[in-house]
């Protein structure tokens, strides 16, 4: 027999034996996704972007289809609407949640912190991080090297070439937290979104003492406690030398920023204050 046409039946039984091993194969190991997952999936924005903690859009289906309950489950992308879809899908309750933004907690821009080094490497601030404290005499403030800039695929970070500070454009952030996890120095945060994107918030992470803090940053909290004496709904604290503002009890008064002596308290898009009140608040800090 010629030896082409074995060649050619060799092969052919190889593979037809092959299918079958392989078919048979498939179905003993097959894994049945429940169909609710594609459905999950359908609803989600498509974003991928990793902000509900787990691995896409696919994997925060599947791990919703599990869950007993959606109250640990949340889209930053799609929101209470997107998450109203999902419930809808599954049959189970959804759970409301504050939307957030990000925010920079330093205001440690060349005017305020003096530059005390000079930094010459890769500019990044992950490895700027992993080789020294920083250019100025504050090791908690923001390194400028725009790694959360990069991180944010939706264009809701710039870096201010005046500030050398990076900036969020609170009506692109979509708050997936990319931002967050790029900073070494944690100094960005998801806070509550208010109504009309106003803001309170300490603007400062530093944790040194107030004399050896105000010596690297004029704007740097000295955790002197004039915002805790302010705050009428107990909503300041001050812990390891640094103040804080909870979110959950703060009812935006302004009280604290106005008695800040570093002006390290933030006040954003807020209404001017009126005449009478600051010559109040100027009263106030003259009898503190």
């Amino acid at each position: 027999m010629n030896t082409v046409v074995i060649t050619i039946i060799s092969l052919s039984v190889i593979g037809v034996v092959s299918g079958f091993i392989l078919y048979f194969v498939s179905q003993r190991f097959r894994v049945i996704e429940d169909p609710r997952i594609d459905e999950v999936e359908a609803v989600l924005p498509g974003a991928n972007c990793g902000g509900c903690g787990y691995p896409g859009c696919r994997g925060f289906a599947e791990n919703c289809v599990k869950a007993e309950t959606l109250e640990y489950m949340f889209c930053p992308v799609g929101g209470n609407e997107g998450m109203m879809k999902v419930a809808e899908a599954l049959g189970k309750a959804a759970v409301v949640q504050d939307p957030t933004v990000a925010v920079v907690r330093c205001s440690g821009s060349p005017d305020h912190r003096t530059r005390t080094a000079r930094y010459d490497s890769a500019e990044t601030c992950e490895i700027a991080n992993s080789l020294y404290s920083g250019d100025t005499g504050c090791s908690f403030g923001c390194l400028g090297l725009g790694d959360c800039v990069k991180a944010c695929a939706y264009d809701a970070m710039r870096m201010n070439q005046e500030t050398n500070l990076p900036e969020v454009i609170d009506e692109k952030c979509i708050s997936c937290g990319a931002c967050v996890k790029a900073c070494p120095k944690k100094i960005i945060e998801l806070q509550k979104k208010n109504k009309k994107d106003r803001k309170i918030y300490i603007s400062c992470v530093s944790h040194d003492k107030g004399a050896v803090a105000k010596k690297a940053c004029s704007v740097v909290c000295i955790a002197c406690g004039a915002c805790v004496k302010a705050c009428q709904f107990d909503a300041v604290t001050v812990e390891n030398f640094l103040a804080h503002i909870d979110p959950a009890k703060c009812t935006l008064c302004r009280k604290c920023a106005a008695v800040c002596p570093t002006g390290s308290i933030l006040e954003i898009n807020f209404p001017p204050r009126k005449v009478k009140e600051v010559e109040t608040t100027e009263s106030d800090i003259s009898a503190n």
